[in-house]
Formats: structure tokens, C-alpha cells, sequence
């Protein structure tokens, strides 16, 4: 029970963690690595920002060895929590969002359309400065509201 609760905060924590990363070090220091990501077409296999995958999974390893190898259990599912959170943003951000997968085409669901809405309007900034919604699956209320539709 104390192994799941950690790796459900765990979860919860990376959303913050990530929106603090993507606003400070990707769009900051980092903008070198994170720039081909905010140009409107690229044909590669693989972006300079698919480093922040190693990033993130590189903490979450070396958590799972700890973990595993030490008295501090706990670590392990830290680990997991983070392993959790990177398959979740990959689906989210890769596969449904960015399509580089064509896996989830189409979706009528309120909440994955207004994910793709608010990165949309991240995306609508082409530069370092100016853009909004860093979050990945958390973004304000607003991108999940049914347009008003005026017959």
C-alpha cells in the first residue's frame, strides 16, 4: 500500500516538476535541445529534444537500482512513479498529441481534445519567450470547455 501511494505522488509530483522544467530549462538554458520542437514541420526520426527522455528516465533507473539494491525500498517506487509519468507523457505528448505514432487518430474524448488545444496554443509561439500551457496533463479548465456554437 505505502509502495503505491509512493509512486502516485510520485506521479502527481513529475506534472510540476515537468512545468517547472519546461518553463525554466527548456525554454531557458535548455531552449538548444528544445528548439526543433516548436518548428512547425520536422522529418526526422528523432528531435534534439528527445534528450529530456534520457533526462527524466536516467533519475528513474538509478532509483529502481538503489531501491532495489539498498534498505530504501521507497526508492524503487519513486523510480516507478517517474516510469509511470514518462509512459503517460510519451502517449500523451507523442502519440496523441504530436502523432509522430499514429496510434490515437481520432478522439471524442472532452479531455484529450482539450490536452491537444492547450498545446496548440504552447505551440502557437514559435520562440523562446511568449508561450503558455506547460503543463502536460494538467492545463487550465478552459481548453475543456465546449466552444459556444451560435446557429
Amino acid at each position: 500500500m505505502f509502495g503505491f501511494a509512493i509512486t502516485f505522488a510520485t506521479f502527481i509530483t513529475m506534472e510540476a516538476i515537468t512545468w517547472c522544467t519546461h518553463k525554466y530549462v527548456m525554454h531557458g538554458f535548455g531552449w538548444y535541445l528544445h528548439e526543433d520542437h516548436h518548428q512547425p514541420k520536422y522529418n526526422g526520426i528523432f528531435e534534439k529534444n528527445d534528450a529530456f527522455f534520457l533526462i527524466f528516465a536516467i533519475p528513474s533507473m538509478l532509483l529502481f537500482w538503489f531501491g532495489s539494491e539498498t534498505s530504501h525500498w521507497y526508492l524503487l517506487f519513486i523510480g516507478l512513479g517517474i516510469l509511470c509519468y514518462g509512459i503517460a507523457y510519451f502517449l500523451i505528448h507523442d502519440v496523441l498529441i504530436h502523432q509522430r505514432f499514429k496510434w490515437f487518430k481520432k478522439t471524442k474524448n472532452r479531455y484529450l481534445i482539450g490536452l491537444r488545444k492547450a498545446h496548440k496554443v504552447h505551440h502557437k509561439t514559435l520562440g523562446k519567450e511568449g508561450s503558455e500551457c506547460f503543463g502536460m496533463l494538467f492545463v487550465p479548465f478552459k481548453y475543456f470547455q465546449k466552444p459556444n456554437v451560435k446557429s
